[in-house]
């Protein structure tokens, strides 16, 4: 059968993370990386607006690229868009990314568990909701890192981040309470695994970062094997395919972002003349 093309969507660079281990256990598929960076971040914008802008988007992209599935791989536009693009396109499966807590919850000894997430993120009654239903019996500490995501992507342009700035972001994540200490923390943006080495360089004791994205990748292959798409797990070989990355922004990338996308099998390709 034919290599599935998938489409990965995120606001930015974030959505590499998920990329990456999509890659993994779909080495040879054809690959579009589409990040809407000229209005990151997304939880700037009104839900509205943003509901209106991602359906916009993505209906001219599906439209182009004919994608035999959609990952969002963005929290803030999964958890306000993905109805709406699966109301529009009945046919065409999306993957969204949610805030892994329930893994969390599951394997938390100390029951003291943190999501780091956006603002945006922390304020929506979904995450609340999650954590009602699967993390009741944890105490939860809800983090709003306002610029932690962007942190992420100056540091993936090659440009220094500070530890200091870092920490800054990362410090209400360690709660001590009781004799008992955070040993989970849900890393509940895309964007952040992309610092896991601060995170764990600046940790004040060691615990478990959660991050969502091999769960991602395994829910899309499932998905893909159940369309009939032959499933093909990475050999050690590079793929077969380059994939293309397209930025709504249009600008190229720097040499350091575009070794870093060309290491996840990427090449920039600016917009086409009619997008």
């Amino acid at each position: 059968m034919a290599k599935p093309t998938i489409l990965v969507f995120d606001s930015g660079l974030g959505g590499l993370t998920v990329h990456a281990e999509i890659v993994a256990l779909r080495p040879r598929a054809n690959y579009i990386y589409l990040a809407d960076d000229a209005v990151f971040p997304y939880g700037a914008l009104d839900a509205d607006v943003l509901i209106a802008r991602v359906c916009r988007l993505l209906d001219a992209w599906i439209a182009r690229c004919s994608p035999d599935i959609v990952v969002i791989a963005c929290n803030t536009a999964s958890t306000l868009v993905l109805p709406h693009l699966r109301a529009a396109w009945p046919e065409l499966p999306f993957v969204g990314t949610v805030p892994a807590v329930k893994p969390a919850a599951i394997h938390s000894v100390s029951k003291l568990i943190s999501v780091l997430a956006t603002p945006a993120t922390v304020a929506r009654d979904y995450t609340h909701e999650l954590i009602r239903q699967y993390a009741s019996h944890c105490e939860v500490t809800l983090v709003g890192a306002s610029r932690l995501a962007s942190l992420a992507e100056v540091a993936m342009k090659g440009e220094t981040v500070s530890d200091g700035d870092i920490k800054a972001e990362i410090a209400p994540c360690f709660v001590e309470k009781d004799g008992r200490r955070t040993d989970h923390v849900v890393l509940a943006c895309t964007h952040y695994p992309l610092l896991i080495d601060a995170f764990r360089r600046i940790e004040p004791w060691p615990v478990t970062w959660v991050d969502p994205a091999h769960a991602i990748a395994r829910r899309v292959d499932h998905v893909l094997a159940e369309a009939g798409f032959t499933s093909e797990p990475h050999d050690g070989t590079a793929p077969e395919k380059v994939g293309v990355a397209i930025f709504t922004a249009n600008q190229p990338p720097g040499s350091e972002l575009a070794g870093a996308l060309a290491a996840r099998g990427l090449v920039w390709r600016p917009l086409p003349e009619d997008s």
